[in-house]
């Protein structure tokens, strides 16, 4: 009698197995490896508001449309903090990840600029309005869809969802399983070894294996005979 392929036996097993439907919510540190109940959709924008993309001076291109312009630096704007209205005439200085003022629509590199105490003077030949600024949803648009149902969660998506403010997520229950492990020879570790007895070492791969798929493991059953 020839053994039956393993993939023949997954054919025949799969349908007979039952689909689990039960959720819960589970914090995002615990939910590496878990599979999701249904579709992740982004509730922001990411980011959230206009932004500078490097640190220097946000303004008003249209400041700049004749040679030796010279503006007055205003505020400082560092990332996490919001500034005040520009006006025309004014710039900013202002760093990496912080919101771009209302009333600027470009921000100029400190490379490309001259500072004498509250005076700017840009270097730069041709600024352009958008220059240097990324806009509110630009990696992610609220509404957009994350992770879609029945994904297994990778490191990866969890800090995705962090990323979209998101401190929970549903996810299906946890596959149950036994463990059944047969041998009159196979004893636990920890216990001596009599003669012909040899240490269950299977038991202990396979639990490690389906810990890792993230399966709860009901119960070690182990027949001798």
């Amino acid at each position: 009698m020839s053994l039956t392929p393993i993939d023949t036996a997954l054919e025949q097993l799969v349908p007979l197995l039952p689909l689990i439907t039960e959720q819960e919510s589970v914090l995002l540190e615990q939910a590496t490896g878990r599979v999701l109940a249904g579709d992740c959709v982004s509730p922001i924008d990411v980011p959230p508001h206009r932004n500078s993309a490097m640190d220097g001076y946000a303004l008003k291109s249209t400041d700049l449309g004749s040679e030796n312009i010279q503006l007055k630096i205003t505020q400082r704007i560092a990332a996490g903090e919001v500034g005040q209205q520009l006006k025309s005439g004014e710039a900013a200085r202002i760093f990496t990840g912080a919101p771009v003022p209302e009333g600027a629509d470009a921000v100029v590199m400190q490379e490309n600029c001259k500072v004498n105490g509250d005076v700017l003077s840009v270097q730069q030949q041709h600024v352009q309005s958008g220059g240097n600024l990324r806009q509110a949803g630009d990696d992610i648009q609220a509404g957009a869809l994350m992770l879609a149902k029945g994904h297994r969660l990778k490191p990866q998506d969890i800090g995705l969802l962090a990323s979209i403010g998101l401190e929970s997520v549903s996810v299906t229950r946890r596959l149950r399983v036994s463990l059944l492990t047969t041998g009159d020879e196979l004893v636990q570790p920890g216990t001596k070894l009599e003669a012909g007895q040899i240490y269950n070492s299977n038991y202990f791969t396979l639990h490690a294996l389906l810990k890792g798929l993230q399966v709860e493991v009901a119960r070690l059953w182990h027949s001798c005979g």
